[in-house]
């Protein structure tokens, strides 16, 4: 029975395409490193995002104003923010009633590789991220760095990283949203933090996820 499982998902993983939120292990090696897919990379001067539905690369919108992400821009799969990364953003910034943003997690990753494809699957070794909130949402942006790069791959902790790469990170996400003329900021980062924050929020996605999609793992394991 076990070998027949094998064989249907095999013959499925060939007739159907996995979708990249759910279908798309997060690694075995998590949190400490991560698969990541990757919606935008630093070229893109239209924001792609991932239709949940049908699991393809959508046009959110094009990037109304100048500003572009100076990284690799994706999620982590299997991870979803909800209540357990709501209250972490509460006690981290001592804010009451934060909730998740009922997205996956966010990362961004570094690399010298002038990766200019989207729609692509990389491992990535989180270093840190950026605390954002948006409203009362918690929109983390986990940091991080591509497995064996060049560059940036022996980094470990995102005070490596060079001080100027954090600052424009922080000024692409505050200011994606907003018209130059608005007045009230649409979202803050209120921390940037270690690799150590980076995992309990990584972790913490991943509880968050389970919980919101435990049949998922149930339907893959059940004895056919």
């Amino acid at each position: 029975m076990g070998e027949y499982k094998e064989t249907l998902s095999a013959v499925i993983s060939l007739l159907y395409r996995a979708h990249p939120w759910h279908g798309v292990p997060i690694g075995d090696r998590a949190p400490d490193v991560v698969t990541a897919y990757i919606e935008m990379s630093p070229t893109d001067t239209v924001k792609y995002e991932l239709d949940k539905g049908t699991g393809l690369l959508k046009v959110d919108r094009p990037q109304k104003f100048s500003s572009t992400c100076p990284t690799l821009y994706g999620f982590i799969p299997q991870t979803y923010c909800a209540e357990r990364s709501g209250a972490y953003c509460s006690e981290r910034t001592g804010r009451p009633n934060i909730i998740g943003d009922g997205d996956p997690l966010d990362i961004c990753i570094l690399t010298e590789k002038p990766i200019r494809k989207s729609n692509v699957l990389i491992q990535a070794i989180p270093i840190g991220g950026l605390r954002m909130l948006d409203g009362n949402e918690a929109d983390d942006k986990i940091v991080a760095v591509m497995v064996d790069d060049e560059t940036f791959g022996d980094m470990r902790e995102i005070e490596d990283c060079p001080k100027r790469l954090v600052d424009r990170l922080r000024h692409y996400f505050l200011t994606y949203k907003q018209a130059p003329d608005a007045q009230d900021k649409a979202c803050e980062i209120t921390h940037v933090y270690s690799r150590l924050e980076a995992r309990e929020v990584i972790i913490r996605g991943r509880e968050d996820y389970l919980r919101r999609y435990a049949n998922i793992g149930n339907l893959l394991n059940k004895p056919v």
